[in-house]
């Protein structure tokens, strides 16, 4: 079991000892991470009663997850859009990530997977954050226009990275199921490409590691935007400061970005591609 500190309501090294009595450890790439370990036949360890959650200091997230919010590299004062928003795991961590300065607004194609978003805002301490709850066939977004610095998306996709948590979930994926998640990928891909402004980037990222949805998705959205370019993973991975380049060797590196894996990395699979806008 990974958490994530929230760095708006504690620091690691403070929550670390308070959940000692779990067996809590420091994760081995993301600087906010904690593991528990479990093993196969274990209890839930209740964190949701922990003070330390209660008061939102601590979420629930893979490390994997953690690291590709951390990828986005989103910093203070920037205009940051989380377009498949969700239940909010990576729109808490860009938060944090922004000190509560610059404009966050999240949202969601579809507005039942929004709906713990706000409690879960509210209890991290998150102020800056414009939840956009979709109402029909308007555009929530019409307001934006080559503004954002960073536009993230946590993409629709078969989910395949999550396996070794969830080994019984490749029973049912449904045949088709990938062909419409890649349709979802090239659609809330092109949603994004307006917003950013010059100078800004997308970063694209996937519980997947199928390259259909990875690789193959990156480089045509590159065919069809040729105004954008891929950040070399190496440079994507300097967000990890003294573990950057361990992690880019531990990962597998593509010219379109960087994939986790249970075995390469210890994380679920993740992959994470950042494109930047001339």
């Amino acid at each position: 079991l990974d958490l994530r500190v929230n760095t708006l309501r504690g620091k690691r090294e403070k929550v670390l000892p308070r959940l000692s009595h779990l067996g809590a450890k420091e994760t081995p790439w993301s600087p906010l991470g904690l593991r528990i370990e479990l093993g196969a036949d274990a209890r839930n360890p209740g964190i949701h009663a922990e003070e330390d959650f209660i008061k939102g200091a601590i979420e629930v997230q893979d490390e994997g997850s953690q690291l590709a919010a951390l990828f986005s590299a989103a910093k203070p004062g920037e205009q940051v859009i989380d377009l498949c928003a969700g239940g909010g795991g990576k729109t808490l961590a860009v938060a944090a990530m922004m000190q509560g300065k610059g404009r966050l607004i999240a949202t969601d194609s579809d507005k039942r997977q929004l709906a713990p978003i706000h409690e879960r805002l509210s209890r991290a301490g998150v102020h800056n954050c414009d939840v956009r709850t979709p109402r029909g066939e308007e555009e929530v977004l019409s307001d934006i226009k080559a503004s954002a610095d960073l536009v993230l998306i946590d993409a629709p996709c078969t989910g395949t990275g999550t396996w070794r948590r969830n080994p019984d979930a490749k029973w049912r994926m449904r045949p088709g199921a990938l062909e419409v998640r890649l349709k979802d990928q090239a659609e809330v891909l092109e949603r994004a490409a307006p917003l950013v402004k010059g100078g800004g980037r997308i970063a694209y990222i996937t519980c997947s590691v199928l390259s259909e949805e990875n690789g193959e998705q990156v480089r045509a959205f590159i065919a069809r935007h040729p105004e954008f370019s891929m950040q070399p993973p190496e440079q994507t991975a300097a967000v990890l400061w003294d573990k950057a380049e361990a992690f880019a060797e531990a990962a597998l590196q593509s010219a379109e970005g960087l994939l986790m894996t249970p075995r390469r990395t210890g994380t679920d699979g993740f992959f994470v591609s950042v494109l930047k806008k001339a």
